[in-house]
């Protein structure tokens, strides 16, 4: 779908702060709030918008591990059985991500300690076709924002 100049101040918007009011946007973009919400809709419709999310400081309610682990899978064949396991472990693991280079899967983890870690890391190498992992913690962040189109 082609966007026009509206469609991506809208989303760009929304982006920035997805509570922002259509009365908001619509002063913004030089509009009326239906036919903002009009956009929205179709933008919704289209699933170029697909969800609503909250940001969190997952430190402040005890997750004080951040890691990302690098999952080897020694044959494509068993990649659809370690999505259907992944789907069913808790739910510190946040993102997983096909990729190339060194691993097969790169996962998100946040988790309450390295305790929780080692835990997730165990039930991880229990998988079929997995070979290897590896971890790497988060000691800070030092970007993390959003996409802007």
């Amino acid at each position: 779908m082609a966007l026009d100049e509206i469609d991506v101040k809208i989303l760009n918007m929304l982006i920035a702060n997805g509570r922002v009011s259509y009365t908001d946007i619509a002063k913004e973009v030089g509009m009326k709030p239906p036919s903002v919400i009009d956009r929205i809709k179709k933008l919704e419709n289209d699933g170029i918008i697909y969800d609503y999310a909250t940001r969190v400081d997952y430190k402040k309610l005890g997750y004080d591990i951040v890691a990302f682990v690098g999952v080897s899978i020694d044959n494509p064949v068993h990649l659809d059985n370690f999505e259907l396991q992944l789907k069913t472990l808790d739910d510190d693991i946040v993102e997983c991500y096909h990729v190339t280079g060194d691993f097969t899967l790169l996962l998100k983890v946040i988790t309450k300690n390295t305790n929780t870690l080692a835990s997730i890391i165990k039930k991880l190498r229990a998988f079929s076709g997995v070979i290897n992992t590896n971890t790497i913690l988060v000691f800070s962040t030092m970007l993390d924002k959003v996409h802007k189109v």
